[in-house]
């Protein structure tokens, strides 16, 4: 019984990572907010921003990039302050300018 668990959470994994790079192949994308460098944001990062290029501040949290469908949740990255922040499919409530 177990072996047959363990057996169906393999296929389970690799079933999800197929239909992962299924997406990043066929050219699929999401909003991954919090990965984008300071100014290099997609489209309306949020307040104090307007557009494309407007953020203002590295991984800013309510900025976004477009990347390959299903990759936004493993990105992570380090702070020039040491930190390390993760890529998320919603707004964040991190690294936000003030003003």
């Amino acid at each position: 019984m177990k072996k047959a668990m363990v057996l169906g959470a393999a296929l389970s994994a690799a079933v999800s990572m197929a239909a992962v790079n299924q997406a990043a192949a066929d050219g699929a994308k999401e909003k991954c907010f919090g990965v984008s460098l300071a100014g290099q944001n997609d489209c309306a990062a949020g307040p104090g921003t307007t557009c494309a290029g407007t953020s203002t501040v590295d991984y800013q949290g309510n900025a976004w990039k477009l990347v390959p469908a299903g990759t936004c949740e493993d990105m992570s990255f380090t702070t020039a302050d040491g930190r390390e922040v993760m890529g998320s499919l919603e707004a964040l409530d991190r690294d936000i300018p003030q003003g």
